[in-house]
C-alpha cells in the first residue's frame, strides 16, 4: 500500500496558498515472509512446483511464484516433528541485531502453512500421529490429516529484501524441500477463483521461461547450484537488497 505525505512550503515561500502541494512517498517496512521450493528429483532433470498468481492481484498479479506469503502469530505456536539445523536458524537471524528466538522456527512454518493454503499440500510426517494441539486456521488441517509438520526437511536457499517505494515490501526467506515430504494432500484449492489458479511441475529450463518476477529468475539459480552441491548445510546463503538505488548481494 503506498503512503504519501505532504511536504508544506517554508514560510516566505512565494507559493500561492492554492498551489498543488509537493508530495513524497514514505517507504514501507519489509514484512517477515517466507516461500517454499519443493523439488521432485524422481526424474532425469530437477523439476519445482510453480504456480500462477491471479492475475487480479495487486502483487505480482499473473506471475509464476514458488508457494509462500507473509508470517503470522500463530504459525510458532504449531507443533513440529524436526528441528530446522542451526546453521540455519543462525543464517535466518544474521543481520537482524534484535531477532526473536523463535524467528526461524516461524519462518519455516510459515512457508509450510502457505503452501497448504495457495496448494493444498501439507509438508511434514504422519510418523509421529496428529499434533495434540494445533492453532485455529489453516493448521487445523495437519491435525486433521495427522501431520506434523517437519522443519528438519527444509533447506535455507536465499533471502531477499522487496526493494523500496514498492506497493508492498517483504523480506522473504526461500525455502527448499522434496516431494517426497508432502505427507498429504487436499483437492479444490487451486482454481479459477484462487490466488494461485494453475500450479505445475516443471524443469528448471522451463521455469526460466515462464512469466516470472525478477527475484524468482535471480532464486532458481541458486537453487540449481545449492541442489547440485547437494544442500551442503555451511554454504553461503546469498542475501538481495536494494541501497541506495543500487541492487546488491551478500551472503550470510
Amino acid at each position: 500500500m503506498r503512503q504519501e505525505a505532504e511536504r508544506a512550503a517554508p514560510p516566505d515561500s512565494d507559493r500561492p496558498e492554492e498551489a498543488t502541494p509537493v508530495r513524497r512517498m514514505v517507504t514501507l517496512r519489509p514484512r517477515d515472509a517466507a516461500t517454499l521450493i519443493l523439488l521432485d528429483r524422481s526424474r532425469k532433470k530437477l523439476r519445482v512446483l510453480m504456480g500462477r498468481r491471479h492475475a487480479g492481484l495487486a502483487f505480482m498479479g499473473g506471475k509464476f511464484v514458488f508457494p509462500g506469503g507473509r508470517t503470522e502469530p500463530v504459525d510458532r505456536r504449531m507443533p513440529v516433528a524436526g528441528a530446522l539445523s542451526q546453521r540455519a536458524d543462525d543464517a535466518l537471524r544474521a543481520k537482524l541485531p534484535r531477532a526473536p528466538h523463535h524467528l526461524g522456527r516461524s519462518l519455516a512454518l510459515a512457508a509450510i502453512r502457505e503452501t497448504f493454503e495457495e496448494t493444498g499440500l501439507l509438508i511434514g510426517t504422519r510418523d509421529y500421529g496428529p499434533p495434540e494441539a494445533a492453532p485455529e486456521g489453516a493448521w487445523q488441517a495437519f491435525a486433521e490429516e495427522g501431520v506434523m509438520p517437519d522443519l528438519e526437511a527444509l533447506h535455507l536457499v536465499a533471502r531477499a529484501i522487496t526493494p523500496p517505494k514498492r506497493a508492498r515490501r517483504f523480506d522473504t526467506r526461500f525455502f527448499a524441500v522434496d516431494r517426497k515430504a508432502v505427507a498429504a494432500e487436499r483437492s479444490g484449492i487451486v482454481g479459477p477463483d484462487s490466488e494461485l489458479t494453475e500450479i505445475a511441475w516443471v524443469d528448471l529450463d522451463a521455469a526460466r521461461k515462464l512469466d516470472l518476477p525478477r527475484i524468482t529468475r535471480v532464486i532458481l539459480d541458486d537453487l540449481e547450484a545449492a541442489a547440485a552441491a547437494g544442500f551442503p548445510p555451511y554454504r553461503p546463503i546469498p542475501f538481495y537488497f536494494e541501497r541506495r538505488g543500487k541492487g546488491l548481494r551478500e551472503e550470510i
